[in-house]
């Protein structure tokens, strides 16, 4: 447990055993505890927050000393844009992480093995990428990350190391499982916001502004956004993102390689 979440769990059993003492005071030890599942519920909406459990927002110091970034790709594999982001990726010569969805390998299992061809990574993120994600209680949780992790495994021969929370969002009681599998929860240092902006000069803006060394970028191949002209805005930020890389002298990496596990 973090120690936000210790000092939770204490003040729990402190406000029980104070209502059971002294019972006129449960107004003031239940304003407590309602303060407290507030203040939890709050860090949770937050994605980069580091106070419920490990978080990465960067990349470990060592990658970042190297001059790594890691390019993130969420929501697929999706057969419209998948293919040509790897194509992309190839002429560059780069490997990204994609944080897939279990039903979505299982819809597209060919898609998902030819990232792990080329030398990507597929990541956890989660099975159903359900909408209340964050309001799951533990057993919950804990099918849904098991049942990406046995989809993973299935059809790429990989088990998953990292985790990626649908939309980012979770809840205090994911930690323990995320601990119990055996994988590293990642954010992002920046993300493009390109499911609902297709502006591409404006993603990529957002990219890379300050881009810099041990950066996590995350961009969508599922749920990606469509220009005027009907194009996925990633497959036209990509490039452009990846020329920016090269002009900086850093190099893409999978998370996998930045943490030297493989």
């Amino acid at each position: 447990m973090s120690p936000l979440l210790r000092a939770s769990a204490a003040w729990h059993l402190a406000a029980l055993l104070l209502t059971l003492v002294w019972p006129p005071w449960w107004p003031w030890t239940l304003g407590a505890v309602i303060a407290n599942h507030l203040l939890l519920t709050a860090l949770g909406l937050w994605p980069r927050s580091q106070a419920l459990g490990s978080n990465w927002t960067r990349l470990p110091a060592a990658a970042a000393a190297r001059g790594e970034v890691a390019i993130t790709i969420d929501d697929g594999p999706d057969p419209e844009v998948t293919p040509t982001l790897l194509e992309i990726l190839a002429a560059h010569r780069a490997r990204a992480t994609f944080f897939c969805i279990g039903e979505r390998i299982e819809r597209f299992p060919q898609l998902a093995r030819d990232c792990i061809a080329q030398g990507h990574a597929i990541e956890n993120h989660s099975q159903r990428h359900r909408h209340v994600f964050s309001l799951l209680g533990p057993a919950a949780l804990r099918r849904e990350l098991q049942s990406a992790q046995t989809t993973i495994e299935r059809v790429c021969g990989a088990r998953p190391r990292f985790f990626r929370a649908p939309a980012g969002l979770r809840s205090p009681l994911l930690d323990p499982v995320l601990q119990r599998l055996q994988l590293q929860l990642v954010s992002w240092t920046r993300r493009g916001f390109d499911t609902v902006n297709a502006d591409v000069d404006a993603v990529l803006a957002r990219l890379t502004d300050q881009l810099a060394a041990g950066d996590i970028l995350l961009l969508h191949d599922g749920h990606a956004a469509r220009t005027r002209t009907g194009s996925p805005a990633v497959l036209e930020v990509l490039p452009r993102l990846l020329e920016a890389i090269e002009q900086r002298g850093l190099r893409v990496v999978t998370l996998h390689e930045a943490a030297g596990v493989y």
